[in-house]
């Protein structure tokens, strides 16, 4: 699936900012048609459907919205004619050409990179010609794989002032979105990549990163994942707030199996056994629906 494994990149996969090309996009399974039927399959309570201004300051624009019983052929007209975002999180769950695909994909991780993943979830992303997703950052790790049309990414440092120690554990906590605050300044410091179909770029655990679509429909799959090293520092993270919490402490975040992060690792699986932390649970409000009649047309919700 990925034609240019080197020794070289199987050691930078996951550590560093890291291009692919894979042969993905030839396959029938991302043409309208199967995506349509991709889209009436998925479940619908499950379906992210999303719109945005155009300024990448103003992440507070983003909004969720109602896909109702348009057909899948519907959501797909809409997404080429509007400005939306198609989120289908964890296609590999609910779909079984999507199981065999994960299966595939993280096997050849494995055998390439010697990597053991598990939380597996392939997102299949459909979005508009110049859609956009606003300066954040994820827990798991993330390859992006990109089918169709053309995308650039921004992809900063894991350091101050891009994001913070402070910041990086309200996310891991829930206590915050993993949307943030975003500075145009901060993209001197970033790497700027240009997806086409049949590249594919993966980056470090927890780089902030934003997205904007070109003047075309996009297909994309978003990979997460974690491997023992990805979780160890997921759950220190976890621990540096329940003890800067609970604590007052004061905390560093240093990554690598030590003895100090693998009673962090117990801090956090004790944490939340005892569920001392309550993540917010503050659900974005749909605020429109999409105009079966009209693509691309947004009603009130």
């Amino acid at each position: 699936m990925i034609l240019d494994w080197t020794d070289e990149k199987a050691r930078t996969f996951t550590r560093e900012l890291t291009v692919f090309r894979h042969g993905l996009h030839e396959r029938p399974m991302f043409s309208d048609e199967a995506l349509a039927d991709v889209l009436d399959r998925y479940p619908r309570a499950a379906l992210g459907v999303f719109t945005m201004g155009e300024d990448p300051v103003a992440w507070e624009t983003w909004r969720r919205g109602l896909a109702g019983e348009l057909s899948g052929a519907q959501l797909l007209e809409a997404a080429k004619a509007g400005r939306i975002w198609l989120n289908l999180r964890r296609t590999n769950d609910y779909l079984p050409e999507y199981a065999a695909l994960a299966d595939e994909v993280f096997a050849e991780k494995q055998q390439a990179a010697g990597l053991k993943t598990f939380k597996r979830d392939i997102g299949l992303l459909i979005s508009s010609a110049d859609a956009q997703v606003f300066y954040h950052l994820d827990v798991p790790l993330v390859s992006l794989w990109q089918v169709r049309g053309v995308k650039r990414v921004w992809v900063y440092p894991v350091e101050e002032p891009f994001v913070s120690e402070a910041q990086l554990e309200k996310i891991v906590l829930r206590e915050t979105a993993e949307q943030f605050a975003f500075r145009p300044a901060w993209d001197a410091g970033a790497r700027l990549v240009e997806l086409h179909p049949g590249m594919m770029v993966s980056w470090p655990q927890n780089a902030p990163h934003r997205i904007v679509n070109g003047p075309m429909l996009n297909v994309s799959l978003s990979m997460e994942f974690m491997t023992p090293a990805a979780l160890l520092r997921a759950n220190v993270i976890y621990a540096n707030g329940v003890l800067r919490r609970r604590l007052g402490a004061s905390p560093r975040l240093q990554d690598g199996v030590t003895a100090a992060n693998i009673a962090k690792l117990g801090v956090a699986r004790a944490a939340k056994a005892l569920k001392l932390q309550k993540p917010n649970e503050r659900v974005l409000p749909a605020s429109f629906r999409l105009d079966g009649e009209r693509p691309g047309t947004l009603l009130p919700a």
